[in-house]
């Protein structure tokens, strides 16, 4: 089994969907294969955050007195031959108030809990990096070497500088899992401080500014441009690590233009 495959089995895997030959497979293949292997473990904890968020949102006691005036006006308009019970009219009211939160607040909820799992996933191969002693696949101050290291193993070429004037040189790159996709990882140091960059194609071409998640003492900045998403996580003084993003930023575009 390839690692194409075993990707395309796993969410099969994780929910039991897989006959004894197929589990034994992807199992086997897991067992060499680290980055399948953590694909899985990345769906197992996304399996337990969206099982556990409660993602249940009541709608504001002013819109649902709103709504409900809006039925019986409408009620009272038809002048129905025959009288409605008071329960069928209740059970209608609740479900029309429920639809219309829905179609207020998912959209927002979808963007805004995507954007919460993958602040955890970047969190947690931050932590694993140096948890593991496994801060780069690559270990390298030099630009030329990491960048090249990446061809062949990513569909996209992750933008590499070196800022050791500045005081932040690069230590190496490796490959990371993020957002059930492959992606770049580069790691800088500023004193004895790691900071982690991961790098990955966007799904459009529309830019964000940079804000910052702060997550068990831990600082993300995230922000899109030049069709690459971009997240920075350190421990770093939260000023040094905003002068480090102002810098891979300003830098990022010089090269874009």
């Amino acid at each position: 089994m390839n690692c194409e495959a075993a990707q395309n089995l796993l969410d099969a895997y994780l929910d039991g969907e897989l006959d004894p030959p197929g589990r034994l497979e992807i199992e086997r293949h897991m067992q060499d294969c680290g980055l399948c292997a953590h694909g899985y473990e990345e769906r197992r904890a996304l399996q337990r955050a969206v099982g556990g968020s409660g993602l249940r949102y009541k709608a504001p006691a002013e819109l649902q007195q709103k709504i409900r005036f809006a039925l019986r006006r409408e009620a009272n308009a038809e002048k129905p031959s025959r009288t409605v019970p008071r329960r069928w009219f209740a059970a209608a009211a609740s479900v029309a108030i429920a639809a219309l939160a829905l179609l207020v607040v998912l959209p927002f909820m979808r963007g805004r809990a995507g954007d919460d799992l993958v602040a955890r996933e970047v969190l947690a191969g931050h932590v694993r990096s140096l948890m593991a002693n496994h801060l780069a696949d690559v270990p390298s101050s030099d630009k030329h070497t990491v960048k090249p290291w990446f061809n062949g193993k990513l569909d996209f070429s992750p933008p590499v500088e070196d800022f050791a004037a500045q005081g932040f040189p690069l230590i190496g790159g490796r490959l990371d899992y993020i957002d059930n996709r492959p992606v770049a990882a580069l790691v800088y140091q500023r004193r004895k401080h790691f900071i982690n960059v991961f790098v990955w194609p966007a799904s459009s071409d529309k830019q964000s500014p940079a804000t910052i998640i702060e997550r068990q003492g831990y600082d993300l900045f995230h922000w899109t441009k030049g069709g690459m998403n971009y997240w920075v996580v350190s421990d770093l003084e939260q000023n040094d690590l905003r002068n480090f993003v102002d810098m891979l930023q300003t830098e990022a575009a010089a090269v874009k233009s």
